[in-house]
């Protein structure tokens, strides 16, 4: 990780670090490469110590939800498989194969402190419909009622390269919005976001109140050990989701877990800087992937930017991309500048014969169906 000079931030006030150490119900987040061993697959070790520091705070009255990477990783040597595999189907076959083994040394290192686990697999099409998210909140909000230790994964055995997280620091700042967490810790190997390398005497950032304190920093991607899917980027992306939309973040090292979960000064804090937003418009925001765009004329970019209101056919003068109804689509200004994303109700197909056209003109001249938005407010959010 490089960079250019950074201006010195000042330490999170002890009332920030105070939200984890009191707080409600915090999600936390294990990447594959801070539960690997050396000569690969699942450390024990490593789980276990996770283990005694999450089983210790769930018993001292703290509402815990666990994101675990490492299901692939855990199938790698039982596959005989050297590296995490680039293919979707032996991605999918290793998590099949390994998602058990995770589980039942999660379920032993917590068992040992009186605490019962539960596997919880999501898509990202549980997020991203309705019905299914909250039936995933329900279920998720059931589980630590009871006193259960969610350990959530992305279904990475069905999971598409269309229909995917990519990665698990973002199914964990979206899995905080579901639950309505107070706080999302982000684990790795690396204790915390630095302005420069390490070995080169950078100094760690043990703040970040917005956008602006990144300014000049490159973040730094996966590991060489190749079992991850993110490194910082990814966690750095995932906090700032996370503290955009209410909720504080913290990024830090595994063994800092228990340190972290005390409320001590350690790894980069992100502090709130946005108010809470439903779960379904961070995914659509973050994650979605887009099919197409709708080339808005000025009026539509000023009442979809400004005044908040759905995409009627009237405001749109072009269509690009080949989508079906219920894809995602970027609305973008004539000279090429992304306004909003939104879940769009009509297909590439049927489109271009209702641009500039009123929806009660349409309903007349095309049917009833033909009568409603584009895109309707409550599925659109600003970019």
């Amino acid at each position: 990780m490089t960079s250019s000079a950074v201006t010195a931030v000042p330490h999170p006030r002890p009332a920030d670090r105070g939200v984890i150490a009191n707080a409600r119900r915090i999600v936390v987040k294990v990447g594959s490469s801070s539960l690997t061993s050396i000569k690969g697959g699942i450390s024990e070790e490593a789980v276990t110590a996770l283990a005694d520091a999450l089983a210790a705070k769930r018993n001292a009255g703290t509402e815990i939800i666990l994101v675990s990477s490492g299901a692939i990783a855990a199938g790698l040597a039982p596959l005989g498989l050297a590296k995490r595999p680039r293919d979707l189907a032996t991605q999918q076959a290793a998590a099949s194969v390994g998602q058990g083994l995770l589980m039942a040394r999660y379920t032993q290192a917590f068992g040992a402190h009186g605490v019962t686990v539960s596997q919880v697999l999501l898509t990202a099409e549980d997020l991203m419909r309705r019905s299914q998210h909250t039936n995933a909140f329900r279920a998720l909000n059931r589980l630590v009622n009871l006193g259960v230790v969610p350990v959530v994964n992305e279904n990475d055995t069905v999971a598409t390269h269309e229909i995917r997280f990519g990665d698990n620091d973002r199914l964990a700042a979206l899995v905080a919005h579901l639950v309505r967490a107070d706080a999302l810790v982000l684990l790795s190997d690396v204790d915390s976001l630095y302005d420069g390398p390490p070995s080169h005497g950078a100094k760690r950032i043990p703040l970040v109140e917005g956008p602006h304190d990144l300014e000049g920093v490159t973040i730094g991607k996966a590991g060489k050990a190749g079992v991850g899917t993110g490194g910082m980027t990814t966690k750095v992306e995932a906090a700032t989701i996370a503290a955009g939309s209410g909720i504080h973040a913290l990024v830090t090292s595994t063994p800092n877990a228990a340190a972290v979960l005390a409320g001590e000064d350690v790894g980069t804090w992100f502090t709130v800087n946005g108010a809470r937003k439903p779960v379904r418009l961070l995914w659509l925001a973050h994650l979605a992937s887009v099919r197409g765009q709708l080339i808005l004329d000025d009026g539509a970019v000023k009442a979809v930017r400004h005044r908040h209101t759905s995409l009627l056919p009237a405001g749109i003068s072009a269509v690009e991309g080949d989508f079906e109804a219920g894809d995602a689509v970027e609305m973008v200004s004539t000279d090429g500048t992304v306004i909003a994303r939104g879940l769009v109700n009509y297909s590439a197909a049927e489109l271009p014969q209702m641009l500039g056209r009123s929806t009660k003109e349409l309903g007349k001249s095309l049917g009833r169906g033909y009568d409603r938005e584009v895109v309707h407010v409550d599925d659109l959010v600003l970019v």
